[in-house]
């Protein structure tokens, strides 16, 4: 197994978190199947986006329930999680937590999507 090189997230708005994972988050769209799927990717991952209904987006379990909490990106280097923090707040993308070391000798930050998903880029020896 090479793990986990694929999400799929259901948006409100695809046109808006089409222009999000590809202008902030540099992805590419890899195939676009119908107006309501985008395929992206960033050479290396996978990330779908599926544009959901009216009636789905009633339906959404609220934050609090069992579910996806995050999900991240790994950069080579820990200095570029500063530099992501740095382009990130440039372009009004709120960090949720700036820049930190964790116990292990990782360090990431973390921000939201245009539909609250959490994200975070993360730069940990043991596997960048």
């Amino acid at each position: 197994m090479l793990g986990v090189r694929h999400v799929a997230l259901r948006v409100k708005d695809l046109h808006r978190s089409l222009e999000f994972y590809t202008s902030v988050l540099k992805f590419r769209t890899e195939w676009h199947p119908d107006p309501k799927n985008v395929y992206l990717t960033s050479g290396s991952d996978s990330l779908a986006l599926h544009q959901i209904d009216r009636a789905e987006e009633l339906s959404l379990p609220s934050e609090t329930t069992i579910g996806l909490d995050h999900f991240g990106f790994f950069v080579a280097k820990a200095e570029e999680v500063d530099e992501w923090a740095k382009e990130l707040e440039e372009r009004g993308v709120a960090l949720v937590q700036k820049p930190k070391m964790h116990r292990d000798g990782a360090r990431s930050l973390y921000f939201r999507d245009p539909d609250g998903n959490l994200i975070q880029i993360l730069h940990h020896p043991a596997v960048s």
